[in-house]
């Protein structure tokens, strides 16, 4: 923990197949040293559809109040929109980014190049505590 301050950290992941790593980020949720939030609504709405506005009003919100976000890179997670999206706010808003891959072989999503992402080298919580600890 830097300075005594507690990291809320926004969850960036593609919905549908990603969901399991989500879910063991809850667990580990559990240490002091961070807090991970999350949006678990609905995603089958597109994010530029008319029915977005009160899900991307919700994001920015949690986003806005964070003061990291991190990216669970998939196999699927480049071509989301959603995450595409919430990566984008999070660099307008000036929140730093992590970044960290399920698998060394997946594409990386274009919002995260030139943005100054800080890679966790593995999906540990060793591994990505250190990356949060280091952005």
């Amino acid at each position: 923990m830097i300075f005594g301050w507690k990291k809320d950290i926004f969850i960036s992941y593609a919905y549908k197949t990603d969901k399991r790593y989500k879910n063991l980020l809850v667990a580990w949720d559990k240490n002091d040293l961070f807090d991970f939030e999350f949006y678990d609504g609905s995603v089958t709405v597109p994010v530029n559809s008319t029915q977005a506005g009160p899900i991307r009003r919700v994001i920015s919100q949690k986003i806005s109040q964070a003061t990291h976000l991190l990216c669970i890179v998939g196999e699927e997670t480049h071509k989301s929109a959603w995450v595409e999206w919430e990566i984008n706010k999070a660099v307008e808003t000036g929140k730093k980014i992590i970044a960290v891959k399920t698998n060394r072989s997946n594409t990386t999503p274009d919002a995260l190049y030139g943005v100054g992402a800080t890679w966790a080298m593995s999906f540990t919580f060793a591994a990505i505590k250190k990356a949060v600890d280091e952005s």
